[in-house]
């Protein structure tokens, strides 16, 4: 195992990471901009370093300066988290040349799964059931082409993006030129690369994806599925697990799909493999995450298993003690709370968090970085914290996470906590008949949306 670990991140996944690691008995090395030198993960951790200046692009993307960190520390690996260069080949290449172990897949497997267009036929070769659309990237004529025997509407989409950038809803032969030119010029802009490729919009549709992990040696473990179709932009805001869409049949065609898949790659490490479940039930692969989710506790309550310390022991050389399918009890939900106001357009809500208070009692827990005092600078991702539950039923799990967002106190800026409650208590949720179209069909109903 590692002795001394440079965590390339900041907020809530730097401070997850760093606890991991000390419970591991591994002494943890922070990176730190300017605008973060007071956050929490610099202060949980036995060693930091100053990378750069407040944008993220001087600072926690510049590799020379995160890997010179590692290096001049004396750190064995690396972990990325999420976000950042968590999926970033050069960055993997850049760890290796320094004899730095990177924890997460290898170089051309992320460069492979990176790839939206090669990650489908990779998936394909793995008998993995794909939305319907072109058969690899798309220029306009050829887009137009796709439409005309695919039929409207349809998702214009990054070939190298993620996130929800670079990806146009066109319901019409009039949008398609003018959303053509704006997606690929978002997604250019997000990752140098505008090329774009067309599928079928599944409408309504669920988004539902797998958590795996895999070792070295070729085993997989698949952790189950977690519902994720409440999004604002393509950016989830709430999760579960399990899906209350799946049937046993259905999860473990994808579980089993997944697991092929997998070594038909040889992915190693952790992952997750996102899917759209169609109004017919069926599943169909969209993309594969090659790093750790920002929802990766809904798994860990479901099963038992640390992913992040099982990503460490992997990328270590240790085999999966378990493989398979990993059993699962109970059910969790995720909530994220953002520093964003939803009246506004969910638009960003930089401050300082004058109090927070997080929930606590049975079948609870909150993954963050902030405390009382804490700036939430304007530079980086809006997420503040992560509220989850577990408990044996989703009613239950339900009651819990209204009961705990009840008890959650932030003062100072504004985030997206009654929003969450919202969503909790209505009907939709509480049926699980909803979908990715859950905002808009809820616009009007939901109070915090239209709150002055």
């Amino acid at each position: 195992m590692f002795s001394r670990v440079l965590v390339a991140n900041r907020g809530e996944i730097a401070v997850r990471v760093i606890r991991a690691l000390h419970e591991l008995g591994i002494e943890a090395v922070a990176v730190y901009s300017t605008a973060d030198a007071d956050a929490l993960h610099v202060a949980l951790a036995d060693r930091s370093v100053c990378i750069g200046p407040p944008s993220a692009a001087e600072s926690y993307l510049r590799i020379p300066n995160v890997v010179a960190a590692a290096v001049t520390t004396g750190c064995d690996a690396v972990h990325p988290g999420y976000g950042f260069l968590a999926e970033n080949p050069a960055f993997v290449h850049a760890c290796g040349d320094n004899d730095l172990v990177f924890v997460g897949p290898g170089a051309d497997v992320m460069t492979l799964l990176g790839d939206k267009v090669e990650a489908k036929e990779a998936m394909r070769a793995a008998g993995v059931p794909l939305v319907p659309g072109t058969d690899g990237t798309a220029s306009v004529a050829e887009a137009r082409r796709a439409a005309s025997e695919l039929g409207y509407p349809l998702l214009l989409k990054a070939a190298a993006g993620g996130g929800g950038r670079g990806v146009r809803l066109v319901e019409s032969p009039e949008e398609l030129d003018g959303a053509y030119a704006s997606a690929s010029a978002e997604a250019d802009a997000a990752f140098g690369d505008g090329t774009l490729y067309v599928e079928r919009a599944l409408i309504p549709a669920r988004h539902v994806e797998i958590q795996v992990l895999a070792d070295a040696g070729g085993s997989v473990l698949t952790l189950g599925e977690r519902e994720c179709s409440i999004q604002r932009r393509h950016q989830k805001l709430v999760e579960e697990s399990p899906s209350p869409a799946l049937s046993a049949e259905t999860r473990e065609q994808m579980e089993s799909g997944v697991e092929r898949a997998c070594k038909q790659v040889g992915y190693q490490n952790a992952g997750t493999f996102e899917f759209l479940v169609g109004p017919d039930g069926e599943p169909y692969f969209i993309e594969v995450n090659c790093r750790l989710q920002v929802e990766h506790p809904v798994s860990e309550l479901t099963t038992g298993i640390d992913i992040v310390r099982q990503q460490l022991r992997l990328a270590a050389g240790e085999a999966l003690d378990l493989t398979g399918r990993a059993p699962r009890r109970g059910h969790a939900i995720e909530i994220r709370l953002n520093a964003e106001d939803p009246a506004r357009g969910f638009a960003p809500a930089p401050g300082t968090v004058s109090r927070f208070r997080a929930p606590l009692g049975p079948g609870v827990r909150v993954d963050t970085a902030v405390r009382d005092g804490t700036t939430i600078p304007p530079h980086y991702d809006s997420l503040i914290a992560k509220v989850l539950v577990w408990d044996e039923s989703r009613p239950g799990a339900i009651a819990r996470a209204v009961r705990a967002l009840g008890e959650l106190e932030v003062e100072g800026i504004p985030t997206t906590r009654d929003l969450a409650l919202d969503i909790l208590r209505s009907e939709a949720f509480a049926n699980g008949r909803y979908s990715t179209s859950y905002l808009d069909e809820m616009e009007g109903l939901l109070p915090s949306l239209s709150a002055a």
